[in-house]
């Protein structure tokens, strides 16, 4: 192997070797907090208080059994009630932001207008329609519900839906749509039969994040929801007593309620990065 091509081979090792150890460190860096509530969760409470850093002396299943089971604390319901309001988001957000997208942009319904005030919409806190929703769902009843909660959680995601899908829509070759339409196929066939399969990966990489960002919400379940509609994202919170804060418990309850979102996510991963890149060049 000649001397010049040695060198470079050794340098572009030598700068993947980097690139790996860097991605571990920062990787180990934001996971950092999840990996201290998966060690505090096996911890008993005298390892807690003594080393709250520390490895476990003797691991302990008592803080998940204390989750799972405690009487008073039933948080197989609040798991229930986030999967019932993630996927109700999921779902509601796909039946208005699909049709919606193809009317923007193949139907000139609004145009960019409404994208633009779609993304506006998009960058506005949370808690800045805390009080019109609370005010709104109590009128109709829709406090400590779950569905309050999916219209809520729609509403605050639809806005992340146009922007992705109104990208990938641009993309889409338009001459297979003409010819759908030279066939006969009108504008709901051609959507349902052409669009929507060709939208596949972006459509994945809409339910995933929807369906993450409903799952982590915490302002609007604390402020919509008391008891009926509480999901594990605010039944946590039931662990911080008048006697003190049960670390281990609060661990336990956090390490499995973010599976779900995760299972989610690793599964659709390889159509979440095609999904998210599509339209991400074109405006």
């Amino acid at each position: 192997m000649p001397e010049q091509t040695l060198r470079r081979h050794r340098r572009h090792t030598t700068g993947a070797v980097v690139a790996a150890v860097a991605a571990a460190v920062i990787a180990l860096l934001l996971n950092a907090p999840f990996l201290n509530s998966l060690l505090v969760s096996f911890k008993t409470e005298g390892d807690i208080a003594g080393d709250p850093l520390g490895f476990p002396s003797g691991p302990t299943l008592d803080h998940y059994l204390n989750v799972l089971y405690q009487a008073g604390y039933d948080f197989p319901r609040f798991f229930l009630n986030s999967i019932l309001i993630s996927l109700g988001a999921v779902l509601l957000v796909l039946i208005i932001s699909v049709p919606a997208s193809y009317a923007i942009i193949r139907l000139r319904f609004g145009g960019d207008a409404v994208v633009n005030a779609a993304s506006g919409l998009r960058l506005l806190p949370a808690v800045f329609f805390i009080v019109p929703f609370f005010v709104m769902f109590n009128l109709v009843g829709l406090t400590d519900t779950v569905a309050g909660l999916v219209f809520a959680n729609t509403f605050l995601n639809v806005p992340l839906a146009l922007i992705l899908l109104t990208g990938a829509i641009r993309e889409l070759p338009i001459e297979v749509e003409e010819a759908a339409a030279v066939d006969g196929a009108g504008i709901l066939a051609t959507l349902w039969r052409i669009v929507i399969p060709m939208l596949a990966p972006t459509l994945v990489a809409v339910c995933v994040l929807v369906f993450i960002f409903s799952w982590d919400d915490y302002l609007f379940a604390l402020v919509l929801s008391t008891s009926e509609a509480t999901p594990v994202t605010l039944g946590a919170a039931n662990f911080i007593t008048s006697t003190g804060i049960r670390w281990g418990d609060i661990s336990a309850a956090a390490v499995l309620s973010v599976i779900p979102p995760v299972l989610f996510a690793v599964f659709a991963q390889r159509y979440l990065v095609s999904g998210l890149s599509s339209g991400a060049v074109k405006g």
